[in-house]
């Protein structure tokens, strides 16, 4: 249950871990211990925790850590309607102390656009800069702060209707006709309102992420948003702290996403979520 009262699914994926290590020296950082680990994995817009793009996401996932899946509001058999980007931090919020919940200390949120959108912003508003900043008695941050981000896909500012795939997009959501093919045909029921006030975008909730560690990963191919979006965020972030991936023939979200991809997206999460002491508040 969210924090505004809408009821969420979700499903825990556990972590099956890879039949060996990787030949040759790494260069990242010593890793967490596995079974402190877990990846809450959020999807684009349409999707839901039962589509095939998601599962075989949390199965690639899941040979680094436990997965957490579930499904925004307004999707598949969640409760609620989709407000698109806005009230669906108080979902994955939900899911995060899902995980704590469940035992796990380290906890990494990974988005897929509209979800890549959500993660930034619920980070900002729940890491160590915001109000949810509390630790553990070992040091762990608790509650909805994530101690990794991982943004795919993502748009870096609202109302962008610069490609035919958003114009689209745009009709689906603003228009009667729009949200009547989304409910009935893609299972994706969209309040009606207009945003008010508009939230946070991407752009301005990036630089409020550090110091937690995060990453950015665009395809050069993305048919919804073009690589002006993953520059923009990345040119508001803490360059200390965040990672620009910019994959060429990559093209967007969840569907796109190969193991391979997967297989670095995992690998990066395990090393920035290593088990030294935290940096003091």
């Amino acid at each position: 249950m969210t924090d505004d009262g809408v009821r969420i699914e979700a499903a825990r994926t556990p972590r099956i871990p890879l039949p060996q290590a990787p030949s040759g020296p790494s260069p990242e950082p010593p890793s967490a211990p596995v079974g402190d680990l877990a990846v809450v994995l959020a999807h684009g817009f349409t999707g839901s925790l039962e589509k095939p793009a998601l599962r075989r996401a949390a199965a690639a996932l899941s040979q680094h850590a436990d997965v957490i899946t579930f499904s925004f509001r307004g999707h598949g058999g969640s409760g609620g309607r989709s407000t698109v980007g806005d009230r669906e931090i108080h979902d994955v919020t939900a899911a995060i102390r899902c995980a704590r919940s469940l035992g796990h200390r380290r906890i990494a949120t990974v988005g897929f656009s509209m979800g890549g959108s959500v993660v930034l912003r619920q980070a900002a508003l729940h890491g160590r800069r915001g109000p949810d900043r509390g630790r553990g008695e070992h040091g762990e941050r608790t509650g909805a702060c994530p101690d990794a981000v991982v943004a795919v896909s993502a748009p870096a500012r609202w109302y962008y209707r610069g490609t035919a795939s958003m114009r689209r997009l745009h009709w689906a959501v603003t228009s009667p006709t729009g949200r009547l093919v989304s409910r009935v045909g893609l299972r994706t029921r969209i309040h009606p309102e207009e945003w008010d006030p508009v939230p946070l975008s991407p752009a301005e909730a990036v630089p409020l992420i550090a110091p937690t560690p995060l990453l950015l990963v665009h395809g050069d191919r993305d048919p919804y948003f073009p690589v002006d979006h993953p520059r923009m965020l990345m040119a508001a972030a803490d360059p200390a702290t965040t990672a620009l991936w910019l994959e060429r023939g990559f093209g967007h979200a969840e569907n796109a996403a190969g193991p391979e991809l997967l297989r670095r997206i995992g690998e990066w999460v395990v090393a920035r979520t290593g088990t030294g002491a935290l940096p003091a508040l």
